[in-house]
């Protein structure tokens, strides 16, 4: 799984050469995340359904799950090469470069009724308290609105399944709480928003 997902991000980067250097001189793209785009997308608006969009995501999570990433503490095999050589300093650049970007209008087409579940387990589970109204997250908590569906999924049950750990617990104790069903409800809430 990790070789095809290298592979495409290796295609799109060699696709994204050209536009990349065209989005540096029009958007002012930081060096280093150029190489974020291979995966990330554009601006980070990702077309990869497992890689997570980077656009609207606040600076201070980009730059804390760069550095958990690098310092073991998150596990990601294709991204702890990616950010080895990483200073502190392009951490925090990335995070701004992308924090500035507008999030672009989903196509996620779900399911009204699992989204409606979503949306009351969300309430139930008191999600907004961290992750704001409308999931646009603040600070060290993250943006999930308008995530792809298979990486909120996938998120989730790492976390349910404590093979992602570097969330000081909170996630994985509300996460405990979710059946399979109520992950893949709350997907298509989050998918959509």
């Amino acid at each position: 799984m990790i070789g095809s997902r290298l592979t495409a991000c290796l295609a799109a980067l060699v696709a994204s050469v050209s536009l990349g250097a065209v989005q540096a001189q029009e958007l002012a793209v930081p060096e280093k995340a150029l190489v974020c785009m291979a995966c990330h997308g554009p601006g980070g608006h990702s077309i990869q359904p497992l890689t997570p969009h980077l656009a609207g995501q606040s600076a201070r999570y980009i730059y804390l799950q760069l550095r958990d990433i690098q310092e073991g503490r998150r596990l990601n095999p294709l991204m702890t090469a990616i950010v080895a050589g990483l200073t502190r300093d392009d951490m925090r650049e990335i995070g701004e470069f992308f924090a500035a970007q507008k999030p672009a209008p989903q196509t996620f087409k779900a399911d009204p009724a699992k989204a409606q579940l979503g949306k009351t387990k969300t309430e139930e589970a008191l999600c907004t308290m961290c992750h704001l109204g409308g999931f646009a997250g603040q600070n060290e908590v993250p943006r999930l609105a308008g995530q792809h569906f298979d990486y909120v999924v996938k998120e989730l049950k790492d976390f349910k399944g404590h093979v992602r750990t570097n969330d000081a617990g909170t996630m994985t104790s509300v996460v405990d709480t979710l059946s399979d069903t109520d992950i893949d409800n709350i997907a298509h809430y989050l998918a959509e928003l």
